[in-house]
This record gives C-alpha cells, sequence and structure tokens, in this order.
C-alpha cells in the first residue's frame, strides 16, 4: 500500500504526462518526416522542372483505349453477363429515361437533318446535347428508395468489375456468382470514398446554382458577362478535376482487401504525385470517349426507331430505345470501370518515386 500511495503522486503524473507528450511530439515528427519523403514538394514555392518530372509509362490514348477494348473482350461472356443482370435491375427498378424524351430527340434530330444546309448543325449539335443529358438520371423524378437503390448498384457495378478484373489478370477464371458474392466486402468503405468525392465535386453545383440564379435576374443574357462567367467555369471545373484525380483512383485502392477509406486517399494521393495531370487527362479522355460513344449508338437508335415506327404502328408502344438506354448505362459504367482499374494497374506498375 506504501509502494502503491509513493507512486500516485503529483511528481508521478507529471512525468507520465512529460512522458505521453514527448512520444506524441515525436510520433508527429515522424510521420512528417514520412510526409516529406512522399511529397517532396511544397505549396507557393518554385520546384524546378527537372526536379519534379516522375515517369509514367503508359500507351497512347488510342492504344490503351484498345488494350481496356481487348481485355474486355476476351472475357465477353462475363463481362456481357454481368452488363445484361445490370441493366435488368434498372429497367426493373424504373431508373430510365422516358419514351417522350427519346421521342423530342428522335424529331429534332430529324429536323436538323433535313435542314442542315440551311444552318441545322446547331439543331443538330442540341439534339447531340440533349441525348447526351438523358444520360444523366433525373434524380428529382426518382423516389427516395430508388434514389438509394440506385447508388447501392452503381457501387455494386464498380466493386464487381474491379473485383473480377483483380481475378482475371491474376490469371484465374472467375464466375459473376463469385464477384456479386465477393466483391462487396469493401461496400462501406467505398462509400466513404464516394462521399468524399461527391464533396470535392461541390464547386461544380455551386456554380451551378450561381449559373442559374444569375439567368433568372438576366446578368448573364449579353455575351460579355457570359464570357467572364464562362472563363471562371471553365477554371473551376479544372480545378476540380485536378483535384478529384487522386480520389478516383482511391476509388480502386479502397476495393483492396482490408483497406481503410482514409488511408486509400493517402496511399492514391502518393500514386499520383509528379504525374496527376497526366492521369487527369487520362480520366478526362475515358469520359469523352464514352459520351461519344453513348451519343453516336443512341442518336442513331433513336433516328432507326423513329424510322421504323411509321411503318410498323405497333412499334409505338414498346419503349425499345429506353431499354438499349439502361442496357448502354450498364455498359458504359462496366467500360469505365474497367478503364480506371486497368490505368491504375499500369500506375502501380511504374514504381518510380516522387522526384
Amino acid at each position: 500500500m506504501k509502494q502503491q500511495k509513493k507512486h500516485n503522486t503529483p511528481k508521478h503524473y507529471g512525468s507520465a504526462f512529460l512522458d505521453w507528450l514527448t512520444e506524441k511530439w515525436y510520433s508527429a515528427r515522424y510521420r512528417n518526416v514520412r510526409f516529406l519523403q512522399r511529397r517532396p514538394h511544397r505549396s507557393f514555392r518554385r520546384t524546378r522542372r527537372r526536379d519534379y518530372r516522375r515517369s509514367l509509362r503508359l500507351p497512347g490514348y488510342i492504344a490503351f483505349t484498345h488494350y481496356v477494348n481487348r481485355v474486355l473482350w476476351k472475357n465477353k461472356g462475363l463481362f456481357l453477363s454481368m452488363i445484361i443482370l445490370y441493366a435488368l435491375i434498372i429497367i426493373f427498378l424504373g431508373i430510365i429515361t422516358s419514351q417522350s424524351t427519346y421521342d423530342s430527340i428522335g424529331k429534332l434530330v430529324s429536323e436538323s437533318l433535313g435542314k442542315i444546309f440551311d444552318g441545322g448543325v446547331g439543331q443538330l449539335l442540341n439534339a447531340g446535347m440533349l441525348t447526351f443529358s438523358s444520360l444523366a438520371i433525373d434524380t428529382t423524378s426518382l423516389r427516395a428508395e430508388q434514389g438509394v437503390m440506385l447508388a447501392l448498384l452503381v457501387l455494386m457495378t464498380w466493386l464487381t468489375a474491379v473485383w473480377l478484373l483483380r481475378e482475371i489478370l491474376l490469371g484465374l477464371k472467375p464466375k459473376l456468382r463469385d464477384g456479386l458474392y465477393n466483391a462487396t466486402a469493401p461496400l462501406i468503405s467505398t462509400s466513404v470514398v464516394l462521399l468524399i468525392l461527391l464533396i470535392q465535386l461541390s464547386p461544380v453545383g455551386i456554380m451551378a446554382l450561381a449559373y442559374s440564379a444569375l439567368v433568372s435576374v438576366h446578368i448573364l443574357t449579353e455575351g460579355f458577362g457570359m464570357m467572364l462567367f464562362g472563363l471562371l467555369a471553365a477554371s473551376v471545373l479544372t480545378l476540380v478535376l485536378y483535384w478529384v484525380t487522386s480520389t478516383i483512383i482511391a476509388l480502386v485502392v479502397v476495393a483492396l482487401p482490408g483497406m481503410y477509406p482514409l488511408r486509400a486517399i493517402q496511399a492514391a494521393s502518393d500514386l499520383v504525385v509528379g504525374r496527376r495531370l497526366r492521369i487527369m487527362l487520362r480520366i478526362v479522355w475515358a469520359f469523352v470517349y464514352s459520351s461519344v460513344i453513348w451519343c453516336v449508338v443512341m442518336v442513331s437508335l433513336v433516328l432507326l426507331e423513329r424510322g421504323l415506327s411509321s411503318k410498323l404502328k405497333w412499334l409505338e408502344s414498346v419503349p425499345i430505345v429506353p431499354f438499349a438506354g439502361a442496357f448502354m448505362m450498364a455498359l458504359l459504367f462496366v467500360w469505365l470501370a474497367a478503364y480506371i482499374y486497368l490505368l491504375y494497374r499500369k500506375v502501380v506498375a511504374d514504381d518510380a518515386k516522387p522526384a
């Protein structure tokens, strides 16, 4: 008892507190040194070009796109069954663009094609933009449960595609059933990273709200005001894309077994140091490529359906185009997941240290 009372003195507590404080101090110093080793370049300090170049050996844009297509085509049975499954789920949930929207697209395209030599190019571009906008689901028309199911569907599609590709590159022959059962283990951690990505994209939403507000008060009706706002919006969009590049890569890293969200973001940030712009341009290319494919296929299908409906009246009551839109939505999302995952594998394969 006397020995216990001897240790429970103010001097003993003060010594223990100093030991704890010293331990935390050295731990913070160690983390800071490690951070400086991983990120040798500081903000607002000039870094010469020879000091920040970091190798990234990648095929060209077209060559890498063909590589992604070859990987998917080599396993076409597996991925086609996955695409059909998720397309059927989209249709079953009712998360498809209405037939009336596609009818208006077909009417606009038909009119613009007839007037293309009389200044109808603008109408044709307008039809293309309307078709592209139909890719984005109008979340305001969705019920709450549909929105939740859509978010879960997006996460499951992403995780399943990443899991299947990881197994394929390991030389295995996975089944879709195995992917559906095993890929959803990091669902919560992936949701956290996706939430961080949405927060990083919030400046784009703020700019959209600002645009709507300025248009409503007729401030952007003149060319000069529209030009200034366009420059500002382009700058914000570029900075946001530059910012979210590492978070998009983190969506792949977090799918690794035992990976935590913040650790995945840290690892992805370390991967893109010194080559963020090149990775960002690859991701932008993937979205542009998939958007062009979407517009070409859907506009062609709308025109074909419009021509056949004029001869076969029973086709007007069959929602062929919305069902095809659901299939294309699943197809392009799987393709984007494959592109980003294979890009991540190429980045990891080049294990050059930050300059």
